[in-house]
């Protein structure tokens, strides 16, 4: 899930410093399972690091941090959720396809600074 050009300690503190986006954590048993940053650009709805540990994958939890994502940008005035998944990732393609997501035509493009 991660390169070495991202850095999720730093994208975390970013996404929890502005009010456009936020860190949303899942937990059991008063331990971390499993999180995703969500933010609202004005246009549209993002996530990202979206992760569940493995022992806790397949039961459910990540559909429900992805419905705690969606309601976070409902609330946000979001009109729609998008996200990117690397091409290779088919079982995570497959992941949100079975929650409505779908592959549109569009390419992203990227700068860093």
């Amino acid at each position: 899930m991660i390169r070495p050009q991202n850095d999720p300690v730093e994208d975390f503190d970013l996404a929890l410093s502005t009010s456009t986006s936020t860190v949303l954590i899942l937990e059991t048993d008063q331990k971390i399972i499993g999180a995703v940053v969500v933010g609202f650009d004005g246009h549209r709805g993002w996530f990202y690091y979206l992760g569940i540990k493995p022992d806790h994958q397949n039961s459910g939890n990540g559909r429900s941090l992805v419905t705690a994502a969606e309601e976070w940008l409902r609330h946000q005035g979001a009109p729609k959720a998008m996200l990117m998944v690397r091409r290779t990732n088919s079982a995570v393609i497959e992941f949100y396809e079975k929650l409505g997501y779908k592959v549109e035509d569009t390419l992203v493009l990227g700068k860093r600074f």
